[in-house]
């Protein structure tokens, strides 16, 4: 079975090392040792918890998008028509082009908070090396 030490986990939970120790501490997420007696989450514990932090209602009411990613603009790049932004979420760059009204009319700019909603037909699923 997978495991993940607490380092990685918060990796992917999108949190620090600490949040995810209290939340081990708290009783809820559960960790074991390994033979190094390092903590260590179970693969699929760790799924079951993250499956448990994601709200099915978004932000804005629900909606048939699921995939959702909350980050800080990193830069926006316009020219007449277009605009390019870029959102930083956790570890993941989310790129998005979009008309320059639309940019104008969210106020986009590097430092806001903005939530990236992805819907996609087709979604690619590589394992992490």
């Amino acid at each position: 079975m997978t495991s993940f030490r607490i380092g990685e986990a918060a990796g992917l939970l999108g949190v620090s090392a600490d949040t995810v120790r209290r939340w081990v501490d708290s009783g809820k997420l559960t960790a074991g040792r390994d033979e190094h007696g390092h903590r260590v989450v179970p693969g699929e514990e760790l799924a079951a918890f993250a499956r448990s932090q994601v709200g099915e209602e978004g932000r804005f009411g629900f909606s048939s998008a699921r995939n959702r990613f909350t980050g800080i603009v990193t830069e926006v790049v316009r020219d007449t028509v277009m605009a390019q932004v870029e959102l930083a979420a956790g570890p993941f760059r989310v790129v998005s082009l979009m008309s320059r009204q639309a940019a104008d009319e969210l106020g986009l700019a590097p430092g806001v908070v903005a939530v990236a909603v992805i819907k996609s037909t087709n979604v690619v699923i590589e394992l992490a090396s």
